[in-house]
């Protein structure tokens, strides 16, 4: 059971943070590329649209996944210490991308408020600067991740 629930676990993540990649390298350039706000505004709408139902469900899975690995494997003993750096930190992530996905109108609410409407140039800007962020800390996270579970299997 734990090697399936070990597959699973990483495709979410595969398609999670690979969607976060895809969103932060092609389609944040191409809304940067546009001329018309109202064309912007559109095209990351529709392509949210759809992306927010793969990042959610993906999410769910990884997290429902991750806490199951750590029952199975009693391992929660070993999250906030140094042994634990890399399920700890993904824990933090998942935590984050939760916080973000079910809050994320009233996040955008309250960063731009009524200059939404007004300068979507600023906003895409803002926008793909966290974007960038948020992919290279998940990135940077998946290589923690993988080398500290490498390390404790070569022990």
């Amino acid at each position: 059971m734990v090697p399936a629930l070990i597959a699973v676990h990483i495709v979410s993540i595969v398609v999670w943070i690979g969607g976060v990649v895809f969103v932060t390298t092609v389609v944040f350039p191409i809304i940067m590329r546009m001329d018309d706000s109202m064309e912007k505004v559109m095209f990351f709408q529709g392509t949210e649209r759809r992306f927010a139902s793969i990042a959610k469900a993906s999410v769910v899975v990884a997290g429902v996944t991750g806490v199951l690995l750590l029952q199975i494997e009693h391992r929660w003993g070993v999250l906030f210490t140094w042994a634990g750096i890399g399920p700890t930190v993904m824990l933090l992530l998942w935590a984050m991308f939760v916080f973000m996905l079910l809050f994320e109108s009233n996040i955008f609410n309250f960063l731009f408020g009524g200059t939404a409407q007004h300068d979507t140039k600023k906003i895409f800007r803002i926008l793909t600067t966290a974007h960038w962020v948020v992919m290279l800390a998940s990135l940077m996270v998946i290589a923690v991740g993988v080398y500290t579970t490498h390390i404790m299997l070569m022990r």
